[in-house]
């Protein structure tokens, strides 16, 4: 593909959530998210339950945009710190980590991700979308953050590992902020 004819965020399709963040604390959120059949893997636990991972005590709305790796200028796929620097340039800001959970509470018709593709390894399954957050930890094995999957009718907030060589897939969907709209909004 010639990236000079490709559209690339903000001239491409794309889509973009309103999601209202904070106001719960992770005992009430991980309450929430059982309440709807949300399931968590190892990794997703693990980085939940970190002291790193804090949540806002104050309710904010994030405008949420979902482009794909290749929207943002990269059709052959590209690494996690390119991708962030890429979508910096363009006006795109890292989420906050505990957009994930809340995401996921927002996306429950999320459409079934892997039905008749083939499962992989090292690869973000088909389906998924990652949430573009700061990374908490250069440890390798300890999770980079979140994504979001719907697996057999199940949905799932899930961590993820994946090194600063990863070359993520040109289809891969990513959400990232829009930088004016970390608004606070009710105090708690």
């Amino acid at each position: 593909m010639n990236v000079g004819r490709d559209k690339i965020y903000p001239d491409c399709p794309t889509l973009i959530r309103t999601v209202e963040v904070g106001g719960l604390t992770k005992s009430q959120l991980l309450q929430k998210l059982q309440q709807h059949s949300i399931l968590m893997n190892k990794l997703g636990e693990r980085l939940f339950a970190d002291d790193k991972f804090t949540i806002s005590d104050t309710i904010y709305s994030v405008r949420a945009v979902e482009p794909k790796v290749r929207d943002l200028g990269f059709p052959e796929g590209t690494t996690i710190p390119q991708l962030f620097e890429k979508a910096n340039q363009v006006g795109l800001k890292l989420c906050p980590l505990e957009l994930g959970p809340h995401l996921r509470l927002e996306y429950l018709d999320q459409p079934e991700g892997h039905s008749g593709k083939p499962s992989w390894r090292h690869r973000a399954p088909y389906g998924s979308v990652t949430i573009a957050s700061e990374i908490l930890s250069k440890d390798v094995d300890f999770p980079k953050g979140f994504y979001l999957r719907r697996i057999e009718g199940a949905l799932w907030l899930r961590g993820y590992i994946a090194d600063d060589l990863h070359v993520l897939e040109p289809d891969d969907h990513f959400v990232f902020c829009q930088n004016e709209n970390l608004k606070k909004k009710i105090p708690y």
